[in-house]
């Protein structure tokens, strides 16, 4: 999963209800723009916020529509219920799962190392761990990361930790431990999923992103991978002008203003499902300055 990918929005109607045919159009919006793969049901695709039927539904949907790989988010809390989805989303044709860790309850690196080898192991797809302290307050550390990389069903990461010497240090570790076991560090996928630092990510040996910022802009963070391929410097000249338009989609406004701001851009992103509320006018007047600077 090399590239750019954009965790997904789910667009609901105006009353709550999923839009599957705006979702069709999104699919077709987002990847007419150049991303390389798409991540439907995670965190900004409101996916805690959807039951288990819609979110097999929106795979399906997605997996039908796109032509590009999908990476199906099917984390829950607890085991049975992310093996049920990560089966569901084997069903649907997704090619790969990306697996928020446990929360709720806290957990230490041995009990998230000992979830994720019993998931790898008995899961119909390749796992891609995702690590989002800001949401889960739950984070992998580097050393359980490279000792989960040896797995052979646990082909990589989406970082975001947004800590560049933290992303660093995963990738050496997972290099070390792949390498300890007789393999080539190019088995696993470490992705960044912070898309302030993507070009930081990237020349510090990330293979891509699954940033927020790829729903709203998508052709702007593929220039900026496909730019880092020759001259990283003009990468991070391109990422520095999308840093506060990325904080304001995650950060300031969340999901409501990153779709907001889609709508504002003819996509067909939906609206936020309660509890979220749509940007009030302070929040929509920031986010039109930025987008006429993109």
């Amino acid at each position: 999963m090399n590239g750019i990918g954009p965790p997904l929005v789910t667009p609901f109607d105006e009353a709550g209800d999923v839009d599957y045919g705006r979702l069709r159009e999104l699919v077709d919006w987002i990847e007419s723009r150049g991303v390389d793969f798409l991540v439907p049901c995670g965190s900004n695709s409101e996916a805690e916020l959807m039951t288990a039927g819609e979110r097999t539904r929106v795979i399906e949907t997605v997996v039908e529509e796109a032509s590009v790989p999908v990476v199906a988010g099917t984390g829950s809390p607890g085991l049975r219920e992310t093996l049920s989805a990560t089966r569901a989303a084997a069903d649907a044709g997704a090619d790969a799962a990306l697996v928020v860790t446990p929360f709720y309850y806290d957990h230490d690196q041995a009990t998230l190392e000992a979830y994720y080898r019993e998931l790898a192991g008995d899961a119909p797809l390749p796992i891609y761990l995702y690590s989002v302290p800001a949401y889960t307050g739950v984070r992998l550390e580097p050393d359980t990361v490279g000792r989960l990389a040896t797995h052979p069903n646990v082909v990589g990461m989406k970082d975001s930790h947004a800590s560049l010497p933290e992303f660093v240090r995963t990738k050496r570790r997972v290099a070390e431990a792949i390498a300890d076991a007789g393999g080539s560090a190019g088995e696993f996928d470490l992705l960044i999923g912070s898309g302030s630092v993507l070009a930081q990510a990237l020349s510090a040996g990330g293979v891509g992103g699954v940033l927020a910022l790829a729903n709203l802009a998508p052709a702007a963070t593929v220039e900026v991978f496909e730019a880092h391929r020759n001259d990283p410097e003009r990468a991070r000249r391109l990422n520095e002008d999308l840093v506060e338009l990325n904080t304001a989609i995650t950060a300031d406004y969340g999901v409501p203003g990153l779709k907001w701001a889609m709508r504002e851009r003819d996509a067909p992103a939906g609206y936020p499902r309660s509890p979220h509320r749509e940007p009030d006018a302070e929040a929509r007047g920031r986010l039109q300055a930025l987008l006429a600077e993109l």
